[in-house]
């Protein structure tokens, strides 16, 4: 069954969580991908406004906007437009509800956790498409993916959240990176062949300019009679 599990509103700077839908799922699966969720919650502004991570049988989908990020979990069959509407109705009703001048004073997480009333309601519209036909313009949210669709993050994105950069080559795989080198072309091998000839001519002229001038040295000098 394709449904919306999990939300949250958090601040995009530092990641401050500020309200969540009050779920106590226990599967396994779903509570590793809500830590993804965590780890993503903290690095919003390092990625474009509007995402898509798979997880398993799960997808994590988010926006941010004017300094507040939205975050969902759902199953991974959940249709996409819906998954992006339903955050945008989330983003709709909070920045109509809080001041923001409140939302980047807040100190202590969960500041809005009032706002769960909300998340629980319209995550009980979304989990109930009959219900939304009327209620929300899909067309919109469709033109408006087609023409900037989410992006995907990869396994790469994960890990560099999670604090495992896969650029940096590890420190057990030797100390400097691995070079490939390129194979020698046909003009590449006639180069060097003539570098080399030029070399052993020059070697030679040496050679003779030494003897000429050692010759000369010790050539015995010509006595006027």
């Amino acid at each position: 069954m394709s449904m919306v599990l999990f939300a949250s509103v958090v601040r995009v700077g530092d990641g401050l969580p500020l309200s969540a839908s009050t779920d106590y799922e226990m599967e396994k699966e779903l509570q590793e991908t809500k830590r993804h969720l965590k780890g993503l919650s903290r690095k919003l502004n390092q990625f474009p406004d509007r995402c898509t991570l798979k997880s398993g049988p799960y997808n994590v989908n988010f926006t941010s906007s004017l300094g507040v990020g939205y975050l969902m979990v759902c199953t991974a069959n959940y249709p996409n437009v819906l998954a992006f509407c339903f955050l945008d109705e989330l983003q709709k009703e909070f920045i109509v509800t809080y001041d923001p001048k409140r939302i980047s004073s807040a100190v202590r997480p969960y500041s809005f956790i009032e706002f769960d009333t909300f998340i629980q309601k319209t995550k009980q519209r979304y989990n109930n498409p009959r219900s939304l036909s009327t209620k929300i313009n899909l067309a919109d949210m469709q033109t408006e993916i087609k023409l900037r669709p989410p992006y995907q993050l990869s396994p790469e994105d994960l890990q560099a959240i999670n604090g495992f950069s896969v650029h940096t080559p590890s420190k057990y795989k030797g100390i400097a990176p691995t070079q490939m080198l390129e194979p020698v072309t046909l003009p590449g091998v006639i180069s060097c062949v003539l570098s080399v000839l030029c070399g052993g001519l020059n070697l030679l002229r040496g050679v003779h300019a030494i003897e000429s001038v050692l010759q000369v040295k010790n050539a015995p000098k010509q006595t006027k009679k």
